[in-house]
């Protein structure tokens, strides 16, 4: 499977220091290439997915990095339980969201979706099939999170929300409370069936345990980098 991910976060947008940086950089590779399996499971096809940029940005600033605060998205939100917790929105613009939903459909998106006075729509179908693809992708994503770093980590049932990119965040802020001032933003590309779907994780974690745990290599040495390709159950 292909994927590349820079070696580290990017300084410009929030200072970070290096083991962080090196921590969330590895995190993102690992738990978004098991994604893709799990993905490619899901609708039976190979599915690659690389991550040309992974960065740490302030919460304000993320709606510009989807077209803008007034720009209408696909959002899969998920929570994170466990030993590790956080939050993760899946965005994608419309044109992305079209295509995942005829790929999960197998060539029926016509049906399922429509453009109306109100905006994009899907029907339920759409909906739960959406739904689908965002628990599985986080559940193999946590797996993967969980066997790097030796802790528990799983989703919680998914939320699909079709709105604009600024009320998707403030549905994300109001969840999350005052978890963190910064999100992980990994803007992915799936490749599957000659199609390239961009999507972007926001990812919203809880930094104190990933602090502590990255000034202390051993975790990351002794558990390796495979994970399980079995999805986290709640």
């Amino acid at each position: 499977m292909d994927s590349t991910v820079e070696d580290g976060v990017p300084r410009e947008d929030e200072p970070l220091d290096g083991p962080i940086r090196s921590l969330l950089a590895r995190l993102a590779r690992a738990g978004l290439e098991n994604a893709a399996v799990g993905l490619s499971q899901m609708i039976g096809q190979k599915v690659t997915m690389t991550v040309p940029h992974v960065t740490v940005v302030p919460i304000t600033a993320v709606p510009e990095r989807v077209g803008g605060p007034e720009s209408q998205v696909v959002g899969i939100y998920l929570a994170t339980e466990g030993e590790l917790t956080g939050h993760i929105m899946l965005i994608m613009g419309i044109e992305d969201a079209t295509e995942l939903i005829d790929l999960l459909l197998g060539g029926e998106v016509s049906a399922c979706t429509a453009t109306g006075t109100s905006g994009f729509e899907i029907d339920p179908l759409a909906r739960s099939a959406l739904a689908e693809a965002g628990n599985l992708t986080a559940s193999f994503f946590l797996n993967a999170v969980s066997t790097l770093l030796g802790r528990s980590a799983r989703p919680s049932p998914p939320a699909v929300i079709v709105e604009m990119a600024g009320a998707v965040l403030d549905i994300m802020l109001v969840s999350a409370g005052q978890l963190s001032d910064e999100v992980v933003l990994m803007e992915t590309v799936f490749e599957g069936e000659g199609r390239q779907l961009h999507i972007f994780f926001w990812v919203l974690p809880d930094l104190m345990p990933l602090r502590s745990l990255a000034t202390d290599a051993k975790p990351l040495a002794t558990t390796g980098s495979t994970a399980s390709n079995r999805p986290a159950t709640n």
